[in-house]
């Protein structure tokens, strides 16, 4: 048996009848494990998942990629169905997050239900599951870090500041002689991510599933799309073929899509990649 990684549920419609939202979800079995990362905004990767035959009642294990409502909103329904998988979340996942325009600001966090689950693990640092399965964080560097994060913030002793996102964290994967790296929105930069990856484990991962929050609700500035560029182009070197959606945007995707050709996927509500004689259900 191989791994086979689907796409629960992301912001643009896939296969008919699966919902659609923004938020982000993936299931995954190894030989192993069966795994979920981050469950959407709402319940609705649940109902996904019924529709695409995925029983998450067998998830033996949870990751939270980190602290925003759009990838742990849907963990209490997850939970209703699986009582028994611990939810990895990184230290200070249930931090009070928020983007701000101008003056305001808008709660972006963990509801404060889903922050009580009794099911969560805290990781600090560094942790090695088993020999499939590690978690890593502790991404510093600063290289190509998307510019939309300079709207999101934290509260800090009662004040405003930048999140630095050292609530971030990262699922690397090692099944069948292949490296696989699964992230959420890669606000810390794919570029930083991925030099943290090769630290720690000696080389580049073959596969890459993760958004690269790239959108920006005012849409791109010149300098963001050279930036974008940038960073698609130190990708194409790479050997690694690289699946991405959600905070990506269309608008970013295509620019890198040109140039990279066939190492980058869109990967749509439903959609499914084997790996390794691993069979894919339609």
């Amino acid at each position: 048996m191989g791994m086979r990684i689907v796409n629960l549920i992301e912001n643009l419609p896939g296969q008919a009848k699966l919902a659609c939202e923004h938020g982000l979800s993936f299931y995954i079995e190894t030989r192993r494990h069966k795994i979920l990362v981050d469950a959407g905004t709402t319940g609705q990767f649940a109902d996904n998942a019924e529709q695409l035959g995925v029983d998450l009642g067998q998830v033996d294990l949870a990751v939270l990629s980190h602290g925003h409502y759009d990838h742990g909103g849907g963990l209490v329904r997850f939970t209703e169905i699986n009582s028994r998988a611990p939810i990895y979340r990184r230290e200070g996942a249930d931090g009070a997050y928020y983007h701000q325009t101008g003056e305001s600001l808008r709660y972006i966090g963990l509801p404060e239900e889903i922050k009580k689950l009794p099911q969560f693990i805290t990781v600090e640092g560094d942790l090695q599951i088993d020999e499939e399965v590690s978690l890593f964080s502790e991404v510093t560097g600063r290289r190509h870090w998307p510019s939309g994060n300079r709207e999101l913030v934290q509260l800090c002793d009662e004040a405003v500041c930048q999140d630095e996102f050292a609530h971030e964290q990262y699922l690397a994967l090692f099944c069948e002689g292949r490296r696989v790296l699964v992230s959420g929105c890669a606000h810390n930069g794919i570029l930083n991510i991925l030099d943290r990856y090769r630290q720690l484990y000696g080389a580049d991962p073959d596969l890459v599933f993760s958004g690269f929050h790239m959108a920006k609700k005012q849409g791109l500035t010149e300098q963001d799309r050279e930036e974008i560029r940038e960073t698609a182009l130190e990708l194409t070197e790479m050997s690694t073929t690289f699946y991405t959606g959600h905070c990506t945007g269309q608008e970013a995707f295509g620019i890198m899509k040109e140039i990279m050709g066939d190492k980058l996927h869109y990967m749509y509500c439903g959609d499914q990649v084997c790996i390794d004689g691993t069979e894919c259900r339609d």
